[in-house]
Parts: structure tokens; C-alpha cells; sequence
């Protein structure tokens, strides 16, 4: 029998662009440019006795750096959801970017999973130039470099399976290491596409995101999600940025609160406290 697990959906930050901000070459699509929000998530993945961490969100210093408004600290939301770092759950990094490897060192007894690929680029010469630094912060890639040191943490090719049914693949495009997590449900099979998606329009319009490593890479990923789809290896699509996500997934799930959907479900999970919300602009 397969493995059923269910995603947890929380949203802790948020901000306001605009669209010549976010798409690459945004004047190419002729169209005038408007504010566009953005927000900020975490995922959790549970099933039986296992717990599966996507992405740390970003940290107080670097939200405050880049003028984002903090919901909910990723740290005491994770708590308020039942996960905790002495339980030292599997923390799967999709990408290193600030906000998503932003509070690694809270889970410092798990193991790690991320792409070779990604710890490749983020140690070598490239990582100090202007268009890709600006996404990091030196503390937090340096909290993941001492992790590696340590030996917690496990480097994959193009795919490795992190629980039974649970695969993260590499598709790279925005990061040279940029994945994506598969997670079958009681409700489908569920694609957390972290950035490789940040909004639904993206992958809809083949609307490369503004923040790129390689570009051909990016629109085979694209190419490689539509194909999931289509022919039903996943049912349900979770975007790493958009404001719709969670209005998306509430008529499939269950919400406990207005920052968090939960899909699918999972024997022995224990139900978890709705978290609050207390906006602090950075």
C-alpha cells in the first residue's frame, strides 16, 4: 500500500512589487507594468512518524534587510504547527536563497537534503557576484556549509527519494540546484514547486521570474511541470510565491487559520494550533 502523507501550506511573510520587478524582461510582453504582491511560505510534509521540513523561510535580519513584512516568525510557526528541532526532523532545502534557508541552524540536529548542484554554486566564485548574491545572506549559506562539515547533510544528483512515495528532483533554472518536492495525499499528489513556480502565471504565460540562473533551464522546468500534469503524474500544483495558494487549496484541504491549508491526511498527526497573525513590517 502506498504511503499517504499530508502538506502543510503556511504563509509567514509577505510584500508588495512590481511586475517589471518579477518578470524577466518585462517590457517584451508589452503590457503596462502594476503592483504585484508576493508571499511568503514554508511547507511541512507528514505521514505516520515521519516529518518532513521544506525550506526554513527567511529570518528576522534577512526579512529586515530587504523591507519584508514578517506574519508570523518561521521559527514559533513551525512550533505552533507541531514541529519541533528536538524531534530532528528531515529538513529538505529546495534552494538557497535567504528566504528560504533563513532559519536552517533552528533545526540543528536534522539532516539536511539538497542538490549537489546547489552547494556546488554556492561555494564557488559566483556566489560574491552582484545578480546572485543579492538573493543570499553569507550567515545563513555559511550555517549550511557548517552543517555539510558536520556530516548532516545529503547532496543528491537529479532526484533522491527522502521518505517512502517522497521525491525531490532537481530542475534547476532559477538556482542551479532549484527542486521541486512530490508528495502523494489522500487528496492527489501534490507538486510543491517552491521557486521553479513563484506565481501560476509564470508556468501558464512561459513567464520566466526575474531572478535567474539559466534560462533554458527554467523553461524546460516549465516544460517539465506542464508534462506532470497533463499526463496525471500530479494533481495539484503549490506555488512557491503566489498570493492565490492558499484561497487555491482551502476547497481541498482543511484551514486552521488564515495562514495555513493543510491537504491531504495523514494517520497519526495530531491536530496543531492555529497560529496568529501578528504583521510586523520590516
Amino acid at each position: 500500500m502506498t504511503q499517504l502523507y499530508e502538506v502543510t501550506i503556511a504563509r509567514y511573510g509577505t510584500r508588495v512589487g512590481r511586475r517589471s520587478e518579477v518578470y524577466l524582461n518585462h517590457q517584451l510582453y508589452h503590457e503596462d507594468d502594476a503592483p504585484i504582491g508576493m508571499d511568503y511560505f514554508v511547507w511541512v510534509v507528514r505521514g505516520g512518524d515521519r516529518t518532513i521540513v521544506v525550506d526554513t523561510g527567511y529570518s528576522v535580519a534577512g526579512g529586515e534587510r530587504r523591507a519584508r513584512t514578517m506574519l508570523h516568525e518561521p521559527p514559533s510557526l513551525f512550533e505552533t504547527l507541531g514541529v519541533h528541532p528536538a524531534d530532528a526532523p528531515t529538513v529538505v532545502v529546495t534552494h538557497a536563497h535567504y528566504d528560504h534557508i533563513g532559519n536552517l541552524d533552528h533545526f540543528d540536529s536534522s539532516r539536511i537534503v539538497i542538490a549537489q548542484a546547489e552547494l556546488d554554486f554556492w561555494a564557488s566564485k559566483h556566489a560574491q557576484r552582484v545578480q546572485f548574491h543579492h538573493s543570499v545572506e553569507d550567515a545563513e549559506l555559511a550555517a549550511l556549509f557548517a552543517a555539510v562539515e558536520e556530516g548532516r547533510v545529503d547532496a543528491f544528483e537529479d532526484s533522491v527519494e527522502v521518505a517512502p512515495g517522497v521525491e525531490v528532483l532537481r530542475l534547476g533554472g532559477h538556482t542551479p540546484g532549484q527542486s521541486v518536492v512530490r508528495v502523494p495525499t489522500s487528496a492527489g499528489v501534490v507538486l510543491l514547486a517552491s521557486d521553479a513556480v513563484h506565481y501560476y502565471e509564470e508556468y501558464e504565460r512561459d513567464m520566466p521570474f526575474s531572478s535567474v540562473a539559466e534560462l533554458v533551464q527554467m523553461y524546460e522546468g516549465f516544460d517539465r511541470i506542464r508534462a506532470m500534469l497533463d499526463s496525471g503524474e500530479v494533481d495539484h500544483l503549490v506555488s512557491g510565491h503566489d498570493p492565490a495558494t492558499l484561497d487555491r487549496f482551502r476547497p481541498l484541504g482543511r484551514s486552521d487559520s488564515e495562514l495555513v491549508v493543510t491537504i491531504g491526511a495523514s494517520d497519526g498527526v495530531a491536530p496543531t494550533a492555529a497560529p496568529a497573525v501578528s504583521a510586523v513590517t520590516a
